[in-house]
């Protein structure tokens, strides 16, 4: 797999397809493979130059210990470093929930190198702690729980998941999720960027109002996946694809 550099470390990276580039970002405790396992690569790579990372501290990427390494601006560093090794001054860019995260960073901090933006469960108004708040309330936990354990015993669940889990490396993953649930509201920073932008979350997962508030707040596009939680929103390539292909064709 081809490799870019950013601020000293390996980011990892896979080309397929053919057509305007389309970079693709997982969320936690994924790789840039899960986008092909799950059946969204597949189907963009026939119009698009797909170009799916695997996030500082996942898959094939190196995997510092120090949570800074993992803060927001060095997320979209590390994507603007794989434009530069590509050779492509702007691409379209599509994130599933830390990869959400990524692409309001990507609207904020480098606008110039996005041709349009698919924004996937998220809450920009208050962070990974709403997504927190609402799962200690649905199973009664303590308040002082481990949500690392919380979040990484849920991902186990999945196969998938799992065997990324298991491959990772443990202090890596702590601090890569130790940054991604210490950032707060980005809503309020998106409403002077004039980047196209397609927001989406399932209907049962806790991010889908705010997430829905904010593209109405900021003019996106906006579309809901019925009846689904936050893996289900995931999952449901089927369901997302024909909503979000239109948009990234749009002239």
């Amino acid at each position: 797999m081809p490799i870019a550099r950013s601020s000293g470390h390996k980011i990892s990276y896979e080309v397929s397809g053919d057509g305007p580039p389309l970079v693709l970002h997982p969320g936690m405790f994924q790789t840039g493979a899960s986008w092909r396992a799950t059946g969204y690569t597949g189907a963009l790579e026939a119009g698009h130059t797909v170009i799916a990372i695997d996030p500082l501290g996942l898959g094939a990427s190196d995997a510092p210990h120090e949570a800074a390494a993992y803060a927001l601006e060095r997320r979209v560093a590390c994507v603007t470093a794989v434009l530069d090794d590509v050779g492509t001054e702007r691409a379209a860019f599509w994130g599933y929930s830390m990869g959400a995260l990524t692409a309001l960073g990507m609207a904020i901090h480098a606008p110039e190198r996005c041709a349009r933006l698919v924004v996937g469960s998220w809450d920009p108004i208050e962070g990974f702690a709403s997504g927190v708040a609402h799962a200690l309330r649905h199973f009664g936990l303590p308040a002082d729980i481990d949500a690392f354990a919380l979040l990484r015993q849920a991902a186990y669940a999945d196969p998938a998941q799992a065997a990324v889990i298991d491959a990772g490396d443990p202090e890596a993953l702590r601090a890569n999720f130790e940054a991604f649930s210490r950032e707060g509201e980005l809503a309020s920073r998106l409403g002077s960027v004039a980047v196209p932008m397609l927001m989406y979350c399932g209907t049962e997962d806790p991010w889908h109002d705010p997430l829905r508030e904010t593209a109405d707040r900021v003019g996106a596009g906006f579309f809901s996946v019925p009846g689904a939680d936050h893996g289900a929103g995931w999952r449901h390539a089927g369901e997302v694809l024909p909503r979000v292909l239109p948009f990234l064709g749009r002239p």
